[in-house]
């Protein structure tokens, strides 16, 4: 029943003109751009690398702040990556020595001092989880390549050691590379 009131009439007019006149999408705006933000466009890019390193190797440039997928001699997929921060700095080869998909995360006691706000843990998949929706565990360290929950800090030097990745980038990486896999994390220069 359409209303009798003149304003009313004209309020429900306008309204049925944003309804018909507006295009519809699969998601409302607000949420693409939240979304966008949150999983970070993800920026990895085919490039050109040394070829004295073998393929199926990961190489993490800290001073490119770059994490380099060697997938073939002389080329590689480049994504950009969050790095440590201070003396949360390090360097060194190891392997890839397990996956995890929508890690949990728990804080070591050194981060809850340093920030007491720190929930105890994070269950997987929870949208505030820093770990992200994939990580590969390095070695027997605590250090991981994982996505992030913070993706505007990509390209910064904000952790405690570990590397992020958008979550985009970290989920094309993911089934790429396999346990075992060989990681040199380096301060070495390739762009």
């Amino acid at each position: 029943m359409f209303p009798t009131s003149p304003l009313l009439r004209r309020v429900a007019l306008a309204a049925l003109a944003i309804i018909v006149l507006v295009p519809v999408s699969a998601k409302p705006a607000a949420a693409q751009d939240f979304f966008s933000f949150l999983w970070g466009g993800g920026s990895r890019q085919t490039v050109s690398f040394p070829s004295s390193y073998s393929p199926r190797q990961l190489i993490v440039s800290f001073a490119d702040r770059k994490l380099y997928w060697v997938y073939s001699r002389g080329e590689a997929i480049s994504y950009p990556i969050a790095v440590p921060k201070g003396d949360a700095r390090w360097s060194g080869v190891a392997r890839i020595s397990s996956k995890r998909v929508n890690p949990s995360w728990t804080p070591t006691p050194q981060m809850r001092r340093e920030n007491p706000k720190l929930p105890a843990f994070v269950p997987g998949g929870h949208p505030r989880n820093p770990l992200g929706v994939r990580a590969l565990y390095i070695g027997g360290t605590l250090y991981r390549i994982h996505g992030t929950d913070a993706p505007w800090t990509i390209g910064t030097a904000v952790s405690h050691g570990c590397i992020r990745m958008y979550n985009d980038d970290v989920l094309d990486l993911y089934p790429r590379v396999p346990v075992g896999t060989k990681v040199t994390v380096t301060w070495k220069r390739f762009t």
